[in-house]
């Protein structure tokens, strides 16, 4: 009895397409699309980008909306597009702040006493999350405030193991609204804290200082150059 006869014949050209097609990694089948939008991305992210109407033409697409689906933005690139644009240099100011080095290293600081204090020209805050306070920008001169003509000041810029540093500061679209266009907008900005709590619990309106008195551009004083 002869056995059946096996088959030496190679695979065709389309049978070889279609195990290629089948290939796969992480992401899932390996194909010609995901080449194609590989390439396209890599063109859209180089140095010297590609527009999108060139890749379009390069890809063939009737439609620039198939070659958005095909060209991805790579976080390097929304990176440099944003360092490019100056946001966090419009947006970003920079505040000097006196550490206490001695109340730290004594470990007073641990137990709550006040061992940063933020310079606004005119004084100093000591609330210790000064960035998240929604009357930085016009000092409502809380309990957390201090004039720099008190004694309390004065003993405080006297003393030997101070640190002085910078910190950045955040600003909101109403704050940088008081920066770029002035008294008007900081009246505004003004009128709408004027009910806001303060760190220290009370609003402007409840301590009672006229609204003329806390005119502070507390972040513009110390403004970082862009």
């Amino acid at each position: 009895m002869s056995l059946p006869p096996t088959s030496t014949t190679p695979s065709s050209p389309c049978s070889a397409a279609r195990q290629a097609s089948q290939a796969t990694d992480v992401r899932g089948n390996i194909t010609s699309h995901r080449a194609r939008s590989t390439i396209a991305s890599q063109l859209y992210n180089a140095k010297e980008p590609m527009t999108l109407f060139e890749l379009q033409a390069w890809l063939g697409h009737r439609s620039p909306q198939s070659t958005q689906y095909y060209a991805k933005i790579t976080p390097t690139t929304l990176t440099r597009a944003y360092t490019d644009a100056g946001y966090f240099e419009r947006n970003v100011r920079t505040i000097e702040v006196l550490v206490d080095r001695d109340t730290v290293e004594s470990g007073a600081a641990a137990a709550g006493e006040p061992w940063q204090y933020y310079d606004l020209g005119h004084g100093f805050c000591n609330y210790t999350f000064f960035e998240q306070c929604p009357h930085r920008m016009a000092c409502a001169k809380c309990d957390f405030y201090t004039p720099k003509d008190s004694s309390k000041a004065l003993l405080l810029e006297a003393k030997d193991n101070l640190q002085r540093m910078l910190a950045t500061i955040p600003l909101t679209d109403d704050e940088r609204a008081a920066v770029d266009d002035g008294q008007a907008a900081l009246d505004q900005l003004l009128e709408r804290l004027a009910d806001v709590p303060t760190p220290a619990g009370a609003t402007p309106r409840q301590i009672g200082i006229p609204a003329q008195a806390t005119l502070l551009p507390v972040i513009a004083v110390n403004q970082k150059p862009t």
